[in-house]
């Protein structure tokens, strides 16, 4: 191994094997803790510290890192204690995560590091989402994200480097090639020589350098960085290097074949490094014994703090408020009593704008939302008033930009993405709900992004572009969920969405789109999210619903003027106003959940089971549910009528009014 030592003094040499030792001996310690049952699970790094210490030394302290399993010397070359970290480790209240998180799958704002999720590939769209900020900004800053050769197999890796490409941003993709996906060896999982030959075919740099050289690493993410920040371009840099260790412990190592292990054991980063510095006379036996001597006291200091931290005492209070970030949007009533009437999309349209107004941190996107001005002409006129910088139209690759969004959101940027059609979500789906909906609850850092969701059926655009997905996502506790009905509730809804520190799904019916006018004021205003709408007072019947189905309910109410209709808008779907809901059973003692999404797992479904559960003595009749048929959602204008829920609305209610 060839050490360039070109434009290192004594003390830098000296600071980068620090930096190095460090990690290898908190891991040798963690492996006889392992051995000894003190600590649970460990994914050793070990043989691969070269890579995550020298890019990290690379980089300003204050340019985010998105790291990995393996990657211990991220976290100990930005300065976090050792005694938080083995906290962290052994799941203790006073870890990064208070015990909520394991091992590596942690952030931390302070120190710039975004916290991973097991699924690997969906930390490099953040990272694209971070440089976005940083060039929005103009500023002289990367981000950098790991991947292992594994990892580069997921769509979200081909869709964050297209991203980044295409966008032309300031990201370093460090990718670990240490030869196995867990036990998967390189040759079943590319086939290219090597995985720096696919930069090129994104638009962008490959470089290929020696992982295990400390001096290479340092260098070439040095001269990455300022690749990427003078040419305004993200880079791929592929690390060749070994895992000396099994993917975690409990794996074992008997699928690599023992030669690999002699062969690389030769290139050990930490022990070169070392021969190398004493036979540059900057090393010698006394001065490696005192560095060694300091880094064990730190790690034993660690222990000690760390293992009389004790054991977690559940504060079910607590767990339920982490997971949204303090703070809600603010109440804002319109400056001036002026209205216009405006159709529904009107309505969303001027909230957007005048949002964009307001905050000129605020970024949309989403695909053909600029000089198209959208699917549904939402942003129409948006590009033109506020540029393509803010207004972004986005490649075909709905899991990046909500990675992306997140990552705006780590700079202080709000963002909001428009899913073309909520069907389209499922593409997304893994950011969602493990990435934006959890993040706060796992590391205390909060997600300002709105991603709007044209939903509905009705509209004759068949089984892909007419989906009601709503309660997929009320089932995930992190994200807020609204799903307004009138043009009114529609902008302010959407304005106290953008407001809000949570990451929000806002559904809006393409069926109302053009359909439903009514008077909405001129100025900003926000509507309470968690906050149902009376639609009528009534003795009868109640119907609870949202969406398309108040349209549904008010005009079952007209053709039987004889009925007392007790209407109750929902508005809002997570969190539910559960003393609306109360009030409604009360009311009439007679109650129908209406929606249009399927019948089995439908919201309706957990609002009947709540009722029952809390309600049972307001009762006079059972809870009954209206909803579209178990099918996929049809093209034929029939069979589409025949499969929503309002094809079943008069026979529920004469059947309630029956008890």
């Amino acid at each position: 191994m060839q050490f360039n030592r070109s434009g290192f003094d004594n003390t830098q040499l000296l600071h980068l094997y620090t930096e190095l030792l460090r990690p290898r001996m908190i891991e040798e310690k963690m492996l006889v803790l392992l051995r000894q049952g003190r600590i649970s699970k460990w994914f050793s790094g070990i043989g691969q510290e070269a890579i995550a210490v020298g890019a990290t030394m690379a980089l300003d302290q204050d340019e985010y890192i998105m790291p990995l399993h393996r990657n211990l010397g991220v976290f100990t070359a930005r300065k976090m204690p050792f005694a938080k970290l083995f906290m962290q480790w052994q799941g203790t209240k006073d870890g990064y995560s208070k015990g909520r998180e394991r091992s590596f799958h942690f952030g931390s704002a302070e120190h710039h590091v975004c916290g991973m999720i097991s699924h690997l590939g969906p930390q490099m769209a953040i990272a694209d989402g971070v440089a976005l900020a940083h060039k929005l900004r103009r500023e002289q800053k990367v981000s950098m994200t790991f991947c292992g050769d594994g990892g580069t197999s997921e769509g979200d890796f081909h869709e964050a480097l297209n991203v980044a490409a295409v966008w032309g941003l300031p990201v370093i993709f460090l990718i670990e090639n240490n030869g196995y996906g867990l036990s998967t060896p390189i040759s079943e999982q590319f086939m290219c020589a090597q995985l720096a030959d696919r930069a090129p075919g994104y638009g962008m740099k490959g470089v290929i350098i020696d992982g295990n050289n400390i001096l290479e690493v340092y260098q070439a993410i040095s001269a990455a960085r300022r690749y990427c920040i003078t040419e305004q371009k993200p880079i791929f840099i592929e690390c060749m290097t070994f895992r000396m260790r099994g993917h975690e412990e409990a794996s074992g190592v008997k699928y690599v074949p023992k030669e690999l292990f002699e062969e690389w054991g030769k290139k050990d980063p930490v022990v070169n490094y070392e021969q190398f510095l004493l036979a540059e006379g900057i090393l010698n036996e006394q001065s490696i014994a005192a560095i060694r001597d300091r880094i064990q006291h730190e790690i034993e200091d660690g222990l000690n703090e760390g293992f009389a931290a004790g054991r977690i005492h559940p504060d079910t209070d607590e767990e339920v408020r982490d997971v949204f970030a303090p703070g809600k949007a603010p109440l804002i009533a319109p400056a001036t009593g002026a209205t216009t009437d405006k159709k529904f999309i009107n309505a969303i349209s001027d909230a957007m704008r005048q949002c964009m107004e307001r905050h000129p941190e605020l970024v949309l996107m989403g695909q053909d939302i600029a000089e198209y001005g959208g699917a549904f002409k939402v942003t129409e006129g948006f590009v033109q008033q506020f540029g393509r910088e803010r207004v972004r139209n986005t490649p075909i690759c709905e899991s990046a930009i909500v990675g992306a969004a997140l990552g705006l959101s780590l700079k202080g940027f709000k963002a909001m993405m428009e899913m073309q059609f909520a069907d389209f979500v499922t593409v997304g789906f893994n950011q969602i709900v493990n990435n934006l909906a959890k993040i706060h609850y796992r590391w205390g850092q909060s997600a300002n992004v709105v991603v709007r969701m044209p939903t509905g059926g009705g509209v004759g655009a068949g089984p892909f572009h007419s989906q009601s997905n709503e309660a997929w996502f009320t089932h995930v506790p992190g994200l807020k969920v609204v799903y307004p009905s009138t043009p009114y509730d529609a902008k302010g809804l959407l304005i106290a969405a953008l407001e809000d520190p949570n990451p929000v799904l806002f559904f809006e019916h393409k069926a109302l789109y053009r359909s439903v006018s009514g008077p909405v004021p001129d100025d900003y205003y926000t509507v309470e999210i968690g906050k149902a709408r009376q639609v009528s007072r009534g003795s009868d019947i109640s119907i609870i619903t949202y969406g398309l189905g108040v349209q549904w309910a008010v005009a079952c109410a007209e053709k039987h003027p004889g009925v007392s209709f007790d209407i109750l808008d929902l508005r809002s779907l997570a969190p539910l106003d559960y003393d609306a809901i109360a009030d409604c059973v009360r009311q009439t003692g007679k109650v129908l959940v209406l929606h249009e999404d399927t019948l089995t797992g439908g919201l309706g479904g957990e609002i009947a089971a709540w009722i029952s559960e809390h309600c049972f003595e307001h009762l006079d009749a059972p809870v009954m549910r209206c909803a579209s048929l178990d099918t996929p959602i049809p093209f034929a204008p029939e069979l589409e009528q025949n499969f929503m829920a309002s094809a079943r609305l008069e026979s529920c209610v004469q059947k309630l009014l029956g008890y």
